[in-house]
């Protein structure tokens, strides 16, 4: 069950990192889609400087994604700006916990929003298996109550190091079948995927249909969601910009309130 988090900020700091100061952990601290920033042409405004004009299906739920570089969000200034979910930053590999993780978590849901967490992947650390534990672990799970969204698999470029951690296509595929599995079998759910199709290419080779059983939660800062990964005919969820009216990065999911919450429920 999901259940509501009690993680304080000393939880940030854990296993082989313990021995970090604070600024050390933030160093550790990769927010979604923070590499793509860095490792693919963005553009999220028109040529004379206003926002683009975002084409989504009629009804589309808007939502954020948080992590601690948000701190403590103003819940109620995102409900009334129109955000109905949030996915918060709950871990990083098996050594970073974020330290905000209670009150964006228990918050967001607090304030009538849809709630999930998301785990930024790091494969050149640890096993999918082991890190797919130590997201349920720490505020990743999942529960059948209509407003806890399942679990999020952050999957992109490489912080520091290769793109794709030094693993082949096949140990890559393998590395996120292992962590979905795991999660499916700790929460009876399997995790949504997010990730670019530029990245999912070069890394997985297209190899396996994950689409078969992940939702996927597409990354492209553009007018439209573009071309999809390997695998999907459609994206659940859609991060579209960085900024924008609610903190965090802007997001909506591919459907209405009401489908939202059957999505939540698991049906």
């Amino acid at each position: 069950m999901a259940g509501l988090a009690s993680e304080s900020p000393g939880d940030a700091v854990m296993a082989d990192e313990q021995s970090g100061t604070a600024p050390q952990q933030e160093r550790r601290n990769h927010a979604m889609g923070s590499q793509i920033r860095l490792h693919e042409l963005v553009e999220s405004l028109n040529p004379d400087g206003s926002p683009l004009t975002i084409l989504t299906a009629p009804g589309s739920v808007q939502g954020m994604d948080v992590s601690s570089y948000q701190g403590n969000v103003n819940w109620s200034s995102a409900w009334s700006k129109g955000a109905r979910f949030a996915y918060v930053k709950a871990t990083e590999g098996t050594f970073y916990v974020n330290s905000y993780f209670a009150q964006q978590y228990n918050g967001s849901y607090n304030q009538g929003m849809t709630r999930g967490a998301y785990h930024f992947a790091r494969p050149d650390r640890s096993s999918g298996s082991a890190q797919a534990d130590y997201f349920v672990n720490h505020g990743g799970g999942w529960s059948a109550d209509g407003r806890t969204l399942p679990g999020t698999l952050d999957i992109e470029y490489n912080p520091s190091g290769s793109t794709c951690y030094g693993l082949s296509n096949s140990s890559m595929v393998s590395w996120i079948k292992s962590f979905s599995d795991r999660y499916r079998s700790r929460t009876g759910r399997y995790p949504v995927i997010y990730t670019t199709t530029n990245w999912w290419t070069q890394c997985t080779g297209n190899r396996t249909n994950f689409g078969n059983n992940n939702p996927l939660w597409i990354a492209n800062y553009g007018a439209t969601a573009g071309s999809l990964p390997y695998g999907w005919t459609y994206y659940t969820f859609w991060q579209y910009a960085d900024h924008g009216a609610f903190p965090g990065d802007q997001d909506v999911f591919n459907g209405d309130a009401s489908r939202l919450a059957i999505f939540a429920r698991g049906d």
